[in-house]
């Protein structure tokens, strides 16, 4: 029996600029830095762009490395993705002569010295790193309710990008992998059991947001009680689940 059946197809990025404008070929990305951010708490939104091996920077504690994919057809677990190698997004943030944004530790000081590359979730030695740093207003209470918010502010920048990426011709990605969910009638069912955050603040999970390791349409794994919740592999493989430690 076959189930459903999800295609990643694969862009990578030969080289990514700043412009005046966000723009995006099969082998090149632009950018703006001057990302408007409406929102009162924050203070200042700053985005740089480093480029490979440039990691001799100050920044705010590390509050999430995210990669930049976008659903073409379909849902999470099914349809065609497609995603972009050679470039991630590195989150940071702090309050303004306040708390840096973390739970159990912080990570602010040059960057070279709190990030691992070449691992899973991390950035390669060769990729561009779209630096977002938020810094939210002196006095500001550090709460789950602040690092929702800057969450769903670095989530907008980041869906500018996607919203180009659904324009690009399948035929001109890189790689594409096909992933099919077959099922094994009179054979052995098999789990895997994971166990994920769900304390508040910073230690937190979400789970089914619109788009892949995205947070709009999300659900907390707090919100929903620390309930368990069954993904198909390919929603697995599709960002489902977005970590937010």
């Amino acid at each position: 029996m076959r189930g459903e059946t999800l295609k990643i197809k694969v862009f990578h990025m030969n080289e990514v600029t700043v412009g005046s404008d966000f723009h995006i070929e099969p082998t090149r990305l632009q950018i703006k830095q001057d990302f408007d951010c409406q929102d009162a708490v924050i203070q200042k939104l700053t985005i740089r762009l480093l480029p490979p091996h440039q990691h001799d920077v100050e920044t705010n504690t590390i509050m999430d490395i995210i990669p930049i994919s976008t659903k073409v057809l379909g849902v999470l677990g099914s349809g065609i993705t497609h995603t972009l190698t050679g470039v991630s997004v590195i989150m940071t943030g702090a309050i303004e002569e306040g708390e840096q944004m973390h739970e159990f530790g912080s990570s602010e000081g040059v960057l070279r010295d709190h990030l691992v590359l070449n691992q899973a979730g991390t950035p390669s030695a060769e990729d561009y790193v779209i630096l977002v740093d938020l810094l939210a207003k002196k006095g500001t209470s550090f709460n789950r309710e602040l690092c929702l918010k800057m969450f769903a502010i670095v989530d907008e920048f980041v869906q500018e990008i996607r919203d180009r990426m659904k324009m690009l011709e399948g035929k001109d990605a890189c790689e594409t992998h096909v992933y099919e969910e077959n099922a094994h009638p009179g054979k052995p069912k098999v789990a895997l059991v994971k166990q994920v955050a769900g304390q508040g603040a910073m230690y937190d999970m979400l789970l089914y947001p619109n788009e892949p390791s995205g947070f709009k349409g999300g659900c907390s794994i707090i919100d929903m009680n620390n309930m368990p919740v069954f993904l198909t592999a390919n929603e697995y493989r599709d960002g489902a689940i977005r970590s937010m430690v």
